[in-house]
């Protein structure tokens, strides 16, 4: 009766996400045309001072040398899945907001726009549809170089979305050296394979950057210690009796009691 109750909670859950989605996406497409029509205005003027000097400096005294030639940068490959939200969301700004774990363990996070537009717009997306609330961060590891929680799971053991998944990854350390606070986006071996779940560094950890590295999204800004005294200090629970781990479920069960963003 327990996964039965579990199931009706989660799709549930995932069913109000939708509907909220789905009232977001009109007062975005709303939004999207006023945008379009500013900018059609604004392209008229743009147009008429660029003719003008063009003019200027083609002929005459503002005659000017011609430019090298730019460069172009190469586009990382990008393949989603499903309704992925809008990169716009995140408006090339920095967000910040607060992640409740326990009731008890505040957290001040932030998250950047400007570097990771499409992350950022996913997971503010999701904040504000409420679908995080009440889902498990159920992966810890405190090995020596590897100290995170891992959160967002819809199931809430690791498995579970929101019924997509999104590339490319963005601002990702060429080092592989993620400070302690740093918040990035889980993913399977695919680097599009980004969906619902990110972790939380609570110490400097050190990833492999050849399989190519994790987006970071932004960082706890306030609370970390908490997090450490009140969750990680507990440590892993072990697999079985008498053998310990390094990396698994937290001995401290811990719950996203809410999570906001503005």
């Amino acid at each position: 009766m327990a996964a039965n109750k579990g199931d009706r909670e989660n799709r549930e859950r995932l069913r109000r996400y939708t509907a909220r989605k789905s009232i977001h996406a009109g007062q975005v497409a709303r939004r999207r045309r006023d945008d379009i029509r500013a900018s059609l205005i604004a392209l008229v003027v743009v147009s008429a001072a660029v003719v003008s000097q063009l003019l200027y400096t083609t002929s005459g005294p503002g005659a000017v040398d011609d430019p090298p030639a730019a460069t172009a940068t190469p586009t990382p490959t990008a393949t989603s899945t499903g309704d992925v939200p809008s990169s716009d969301i995140a408006a090339d700004r920095v967000w910040t907001g607060d992640l409740v774990l326990n009731d008890d363990v505040p957290l001040a996070i932030s998250l950047d726009g400007a570097r990771a537009p499409q992350a950022t717009s996913v997971l503010v997306d999701l904040i504000q549809q409420g679908f995080y609330d009440g889902t498990a961060c159920h992966r810890l590891s405190d090995a020596p170089s590897a100290e995170f929680l891992q959160c967002g799971s819809a199931n809430g053991d690791g498995t579970g979305d929101a019924g997509f998944t999104f590339g490319p990854l963005e601002n990702v350390p060429a080092d592989g050296v993620y400070p302690a606070g740093t918040i990035a986006m889980a993913r399977g071996e695919d680097p599009n394979s980004q969906s619902t779940q990110f972790f939380i560094t609570y110490g400097e950890t050190t990833l492999d950057a050849s399989t190519g590295g994790y987006t970071v999204v932004g960082s706890v800004t306030d609370g970390l210690d908490d997090l450490v005294s009140s969750i990680a200090a507990e440590g892993v629970r072990p697999v079985a009796e008498g053998q310990e781990s390094t990396d698994g479920s937290p001995v401290v069960a811990t719950t996203i009691t809410s999570a906001t963003i503005e």
